[in-house]
């Protein structure tokens, strides 16, 4: 099996070093590396360039404008040629070096169609402390309905379902993944497994959690997936789900 991971960076310089390292870093070593850049000013391509030497030949890359995140996350899909796809941000990275054999190893049961697992946040200024553990342990696909969705970074499947059941949509600016995982695992009732393990480490300050307008605009995206996938639901529904956030954060520390 061939996995291809795909990062999405725009003026990354500062911590796309990271994130190359911890997929170059991994054992399991059949895999594609593609990185998708949007026409950085920074020295993000410089950075990328030196890399690629190191990859062997599994790294591909392109440098263009793009329409966006989903647009350029779609890009380095349709460029992968590997069985099964995941996706790793510019400023996120992997803190374990078997990753991609857990991956790999849960997808030998031909009856599991998509996984997922658990996420750590950090803050920029100390990696080694985690400010909030994200687990997708009690996820199901009714907790959409309810602004729940598993850990997206963690997310893996097969390439062949983005060509039968469509791609990120590029008309939602935040939460075209959260419309894409009930699209998979609701509508189409992929058969997915949770992994308990905490796949990465992601810097906190994403664009979904940048501001209380961010967060406005989140979920009236959110609204409009369930809406689009037949899943009903509400606003006020929905912020119930900072309740559990607080208590996530409480329990980290």
């Amino acid at each position: 099996m061939k996995l291809s991971i795909i990062t999405v960076t725009y003026n990354s310089g500062k911590t796309l070093r990271d994130t190359i390292e911890s997929v170059l870093s991994q054992t399991f070593t059949d895999y594609e590396y593609i990185i998708v850049d949007g026409a950085s000013k920074d020295n993000t391509i410089d950075i990328v360039k030196e890399y690629e030497p190191k990859f062997d030949g599994r790294m591909r890359w392109i440098s263009e404008p793009d329409k966006g995140l989903y647009d350029a996350i779609n890009k380095g899909i349709k460029m992968s040629s590997g069985d099964v796809v995941g996706i790793i941000n510019s400023d996120d990275f992997y803190h374990r070096k078997d990753i991609f054999e857990q991956i790999v190893t849960s997808f030998s049961d031909r009856n599991v169609q998509a996984i997922y697992g658990d996420v750590r946040f950090v803050n920029d200024d100390n990696l080694d402390k985690t400010v909030r553990y994200y687990s997708s342990k009690k996820f199901s696909p009714r907790r959409f309905r309810y602004g729940f969705m598993p850990a997206h970074p963690s997310f893996f499947t097969y390439k062949n379902y983005f060509d039968n059941y469509g791609y990120y949509k590029t008309d939602y600016k935040i939460a075209a993944d959260y419309e894409l995982l009930i699209r998979f695992l609701y509508t189409n009732k992929l058969n997915y497994k949770y992994i308990p393990l905490d796949f990465m480490k992601m810097r906190t300050g994403g664009v979904s959690t940048a501001s209380w307008k961010s967060n406005i605009l989140l979920n009236k995206e959110i609204v409009r997936a369930c809406r689009e996938n037949d899943i009903w639901t509400c606003m006020p529904l929905l912020f119930f789900k900072y309740f559990i956030k607080v208590f996530e954060l409480i329990k980290t520390k």
